[in-house]
């Protein structure tokens, strides 16, 4: 049997989407299964193939599919016992006030939909887990699929405790998209907050695409603020390696896939004191109240006048990559076990799966 996997979203900007595709969902990932790529180049062709090819695939045979990007189709449901699909988070429904028109209009919908009706769902993290339940059938089964974290942008933290603990020039990074939902007018006022603390040269790089909302121009204004827009690999490696500390503000994530990738640096990350950024960071974050620019700014000022805090955060940061790999290794096996199940069960049993397994 065939195992199609929905990669017709990719070929565009590499950002967390993307990536967890070519984690999780390539045919060296899946093996040994046997998968088969669906790719389509530009928007109109993913929208066509994302709508109609992949059930067209679905009706000509008894072959099963895995949704790694976008919501599955509508067009879907009636083969929804051989469709895997993964979920990122909850935001289409949780905060559609930070969606803008194009994904209101083509993943909301049939995001709710495939919740309400599909009877299995891979995910990323526990949070989203428990967050999806609220809205999905009764009896489905919502399986962790967490990405294992590599060193994409080959970095170190070798020399890291090295340089001089406190500075007056510290500089921040944040990595993202700018709009609304990465909420990174709260980083800029973090910054401001900073330098009026005593640290009157810090900065704050921002490397990400433009989005939709006025965050840009507003950040474009803030005194110290670099916005450096989507770079390349190497590019990103070099500001990660300049950088001191890493600050993710974000009204909410699925998962924080960054954070995770920015500790390979050795570089301390500063989150919203939230549920997944607790999972994803264990021991090793440093948590603030994004809404509070003078407390987050008190609590980076405490920081960097400690002692060996360069050292400590670096060690904190390779602690938790081996404990975020090592849960992610044991994932791996669980999915390549239900996928070949869902290869060779039965429409009738795909129907009667234990409500939301972690493991299988």
């Amino acid at each position: 049997m065939t195992i199609y996997v929905d990669h017709t979203h990719l070929g565009r900007h590499v950002t967390g989407l993307e990536r967890i595709t070519l984690e999780l969902f390539t045919e060296s990932a899946l093996a040994p299964l046997s998968v088969v790529p669906v790719t389509a180049q530009g928007t109109r062709r993913m929208v066509t193939a994302q709508t109609i090819g992949l059930p067209l695939r679905l009706a000509a045979s008894s072959s099963v599919l895995l949704c790694p990007g976008f919501p599955p189709s509508p067009l879907l449901r009636p083969f929804a016992s051989r469709v895997l699909p993964y979920f990122h988070d909850d935001f289409l429904i949780s905060r559609r006030q930070d969606l803008n028109i194009r994904a209101k209009l083509y993943m909301a919908a049939p995001f709710r939909l495939a919740l309400r009706t599909f009877p299995r769902f891979l995910t990323n993290s526990a949070t989203t887990r428990g967050r999806l339940m609220k809205y999905s059938r009764s009896d489905a089964s919502i399986t962790l699929y967490r990405p294992p974290v590599r060193n994409v942008f080959s970095v170190s933290h070798n020399a890291r405790a090295e340089r001089p603990l406190l500075t007056k020039a510290p500089r921040l990074i944040a990595l993202g998209t700018v709009e609304p939902r990465k909420n990174l007018i709260a980083a800029g006022k973090l910054l401001c907050e900073l330098r009026a603390a005593g640290f009157d040269a810090a900065t704050l790089d921002i490397v990400g695409r433009r989005g939709w909302g006025s965050d840009w121009d507003i950040l474009q204004a803030i005194p110290g603020v670099r916005l450096h827009g989507y770079q390349s690999s190497d590019r990103v490696a070099e500001l990660l390696q300049a950088a001191d500390i890493f600050v993710c503000t974000s009204h909410d994530e699925g998962l924080g896939l960054p954070l995770l990738e920015a500790q390979y640096a050795g570089l301390p990350i500063v989150a919203p004191d939230a549920d997944v950024f607790r999972e994803v960071l264990g021991l090793s974050g440093l948590f603030i109240d994004p809404a509070n620019a003078v407390a987050s700014s008190r609590t980076l000022s405490e920081l960097m006048r400690g002692d060996d805090w360069r050292r400590r955060y670096a060690q904190l940061a390779r602690d938790n990559l081996a404990r975020w790999n090592a849960l992610a290794a044991a994932d791996r096996d669980n999915v390549i076990d239900i996928i070949s199940q869902m290869e060779t069960e039965p429409k009738s049993r795909a129907q009667q799966l234990p409500r939301h397994t972690a493991a299988r």
